[in-house]
């Protein structure tokens, strides 16, 4: 659930909405994420970019 900060956040963006650069910008960064996860899905993403699990090791102090 949204907090009240959210609210005056979504009032302050309508009452003062961003310019046209700013949205089409922001709009293709979230077009870029959303193929990115799509070609995850459908198994098309080269190795070199696959995240690999890497194990702690043994001797370093726990954050």
């Amino acid at each position: 659930m949204l907090g009240p900060h959210w609210f005056l956040r979504m009032r302050r963006w309508i009452q003062h909405p961003p310019s046209p650069r700013r949205a089409a910008f922001v709009l293709a960064i979230v077009a870029a994420c959303l193929a990115l996860y799509g070609l995850e899905q459908a198994g098309l993403l080269p190795d070199w970019m696959e995240a690999e699990r890497v194990g702690r090791r043994p001797g370093l102090p726990r954050l």
